[in-house]
Protein backbone atom coordinates (compact mmCIF):
# COMPACT_ATOMS: atom_id res chain seq x y z
CA UNK A 1 0.00 0.00 0.00
CA UNK A 2 1.44 3.43 -0.92
CA UNK A 3 2.52 5.72 1.87
CA UNK A 4 0.14 8.54 2.81
CA UNK A 5 1.44 11.90 1.49
CA UNK A 6 2.83 14.07 4.28
CA UNK A 7 1.79 17.71 4.72
CA UNK A 8 4.23 20.29 3.44
CA UNK A 9 6.30 22.14 6.03
CA UNK A 10 6.03 25.95 6.22
CA UNK A 11 9.50 26.20 4.61
CA UNK A 12 8.45 23.92 1.75
CA UNK A 13 5.34 26.03 1.19
CA UNK A 14 7.37 29.29 1.14
CA UNK A 15 9.71 27.87 -1.52
CA UNK A 16 6.78 26.28 -3.34
CA UNK A 17 4.93 29.61 -3.51
CA UNK A 18 7.91 31.19 -5.26
CA UNK A 19 8.23 28.26 -7.68
CA UNK A 20 4.49 28.34 -8.42
CA UNK A 21 4.58 32.09 -9.09
CA UNK A 22 7.54 31.77 -11.50
CA UNK A 23 6.19 28.72 -13.33
CA UNK A 24 2.70 30.24 -13.58
CA UNK A 25 4.07 33.45 -15.07
CA UNK A 26 6.11 31.51 -17.64
CA UNK A 27 3.10 29.32 -18.46
CA UNK A 28 0.83 32.34 -19.03
CA UNK A 29 3.36 33.98 -21.35
CA UNK A 30 3.96 30.78 -23.36
CA UNK A 31 0.22 30.04 -23.52
CA UNK A 32 -0.68 33.50 -24.84
CA UNK A 33 2.18 33.73 -27.32
CA UNK A 34 1.31 30.33 -28.79
CA UNK A 35 -2.49 30.57 -28.42
CA UNK A 36 -2.42 27.59 -26.08
CA UNK A 37 -0.15 25.30 -28.12
CA UNK A 38 2.56 25.75 -25.44
CA UNK A 39 1.36 25.58 -21.86
CA UNK A 40 -2.07 24.30 -22.86
CA UNK A 41 -1.37 20.83 -21.45
CA UNK A 42 0.17 19.80 -18.17
CA UNK A 43 2.78 17.00 -18.16
CA UNK A 44 0.70 13.85 -18.37
CA UNK A 45 -1.83 15.45 -20.71
CA UNK A 46 -4.34 17.26 -18.48
CA UNK A 47 -5.65 20.39 -20.24
CA UNK A 48 -4.81 23.87 -18.95
CA UNK A 49 -6.85 27.06 -19.19
CA UNK A 50 -5.96 30.58 -18.14
CA UNK A 51 -8.24 31.91 -15.41
CA UNK A 52 -8.35 35.67 -14.91
CA UNK A 53 -9.80 36.99 -11.68
CA UNK A 54 -9.93 40.44 -10.13
CA UNK A 55 -7.58 40.83 -7.16
CA UNK A 56 -9.64 41.12 -3.99
CA UNK A 57 -7.19 43.64 -2.49
CA UNK A 58 -5.60 45.28 -5.55
CA UNK A 59 -8.59 45.32 -7.91
CA UNK A 60 -6.16 44.34 -10.69
CA UNK A 61 -6.60 41.51 -13.17
CA UNK A 62 -4.73 38.36 -12.11
CA UNK A 63 -4.22 35.38 -14.41
CA UNK A 64 -3.36 31.85 -13.36
CA UNK A 65 -2.99 28.65 -15.39
CA UNK A 66 -5.20 25.89 -13.98
CA UNK A 67 -6.06 22.35 -15.00
CA UNK A 68 -9.64 21.94 -16.13
CA UNK A 69 -12.26 19.39 -16.96
CA UNK A 70 -14.69 20.29 -19.75
CA UNK A 71 -18.28 19.61 -18.67
CA UNK A 72 -20.62 20.58 -21.50
CA UNK A 73 -20.33 24.37 -21.83
CA UNK A 74 -18.84 24.60 -18.34
CA UNK A 75 -15.31 24.14 -17.06
CA UNK A 76 -14.47 22.54 -13.73
CA UNK A 77 -11.29 23.54 -11.91
CA UNK A 78 -9.74 22.51 -8.61
CA UNK A 79 -8.26 24.93 -6.06
CA UNK A 80 -5.65 22.38 -4.99
CA UNK A 81 -2.42 24.40 -4.95
CA UNK A 82 -0.60 21.07 -4.88
CA UNK A 83 -2.03 20.22 -1.48
CA UNK A 84 -0.63 23.30 0.30
CA UNK A 85 -2.32 24.34 3.54
CA UNK A 86 -3.94 27.45 2.01
CA UNK A 87 -6.18 28.06 -0.97
CA UNK A 88 -4.58 29.53 -4.11
CA UNK A 89 -4.91 33.29 -4.48
CA UNK A 90 -7.08 32.92 -7.60
CA UNK A 91 -9.65 31.07 -5.51
CA UNK A 92 -9.67 33.76 -2.83
CA UNK A 93 -10.14 36.35 -5.59
CA UNK A 94 -13.13 34.62 -7.17
CA UNK A 95 -14.74 34.23 -3.75
CA UNK A 96 -14.78 38.05 -3.63
CA UNK A 97 -15.77 38.49 -7.27
CA UNK A 98 -17.09 35.43 -9.15
CA UNK A 99 -16.97 37.17 -12.55
CA UNK A 100 -13.97 35.66 -14.32
CA UNK A 101 -12.46 35.35 -17.77
CA UNK A 102 -11.27 32.04 -19.17
CA UNK A 103 -8.85 31.46 -22.04
CA UNK A 104 -8.79 28.10 -23.81
CA UNK A 105 -6.47 28.14 -26.78
CA UNK A 106 -7.09 31.50 -28.47
CA UNK A 107 -10.69 31.77 -27.27
CA UNK A 108 -11.67 34.03 -24.36
CA UNK A 109 -14.94 33.73 -22.48
CA UNK A 110 -16.55 35.66 -19.65
CA UNK A 111 -17.82 33.22 -17.05
CA UNK A 112 -19.30 33.02 -13.57
CA UNK A 113 -17.54 30.95 -10.92
CA UNK A 114 -19.17 29.08 -8.09
CA UNK A 115 -17.89 26.54 -5.62
CA UNK A 116 -19.35 23.12 -6.27
CA UNK A 117 -21.78 21.88 -3.64
CA UNK A 118 -20.85 18.74 -1.72
CA UNK A 119 -23.15 16.73 -4.00
CA UNK A 120 -21.65 18.26 -7.16
CA UNK A 121 -18.14 17.62 -5.86
CA UNK A 122 -18.93 13.95 -5.15
CA UNK A 123 -20.03 13.56 -8.78
CA UNK A 124 -17.15 15.57 -10.29
CA UNK A 125 -14.23 14.40 -8.12
CA UNK A 126 -13.84 10.92 -9.70
CA UNK A 127 -13.81 12.53 -13.17
CA UNK A 128 -11.21 15.05 -12.04
CA UNK A 129 -9.01 12.33 -10.54
CA UNK A 130 -9.36 10.26 -13.73
CA UNK A 131 -8.04 13.29 -15.60
CA UNK A 132 -5.26 14.07 -13.08
CA UNK A 133 -4.48 11.37 -10.51
CA UNK A 134 -2.50 13.68 -8.19
CA UNK A 135 -5.65 15.49 -7.03
CA UNK A 136 -6.32 12.60 -4.61
CA UNK A 137 -2.78 12.90 -3.22
CA UNK A 138 -3.18 16.65 -2.83
CA UNK A 139 -6.36 16.18 -0.80
CA UNK A 140 -4.65 13.53 1.35
CA UNK A 141 -1.71 15.89 1.97
CA UNK A 142 -3.75 18.78 3.42
CA UNK A 143 -6.33 19.17 6.17
CA UNK A 144 -8.28 21.79 4.22
CA UNK A 145 -11.16 20.71 2.03
CA UNK A 146 -9.94 21.38 -1.52
CA UNK A 147 -12.63 23.33 -3.38
CA UNK A 148 -13.94 22.33 -6.77
CA UNK A 149 -15.10 25.32 -8.82
CA UNK A 150 -17.60 25.30 -11.67
CA UNK A 151 -17.16 27.99 -14.32
CA UNK A 152 -20.35 28.66 -16.27
CA UNK A 153 -20.88 30.91 -19.31
CA UNK A 154 -22.58 34.25 -18.71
Amino acid sequence: MPEQPKPFTPAQERVGNVVIRIMSTLNVVAFRLSKGRLGGRFPGGAPVLLLTTIGRKSGERRTAPVLYLADGDRFVVVASKGGFSTHPLWYKNLESNPNVEVEVGSERKKMMAKRASDVEKRVLWPKLVAMYRDFDDYQARTQREIPVVILSPL
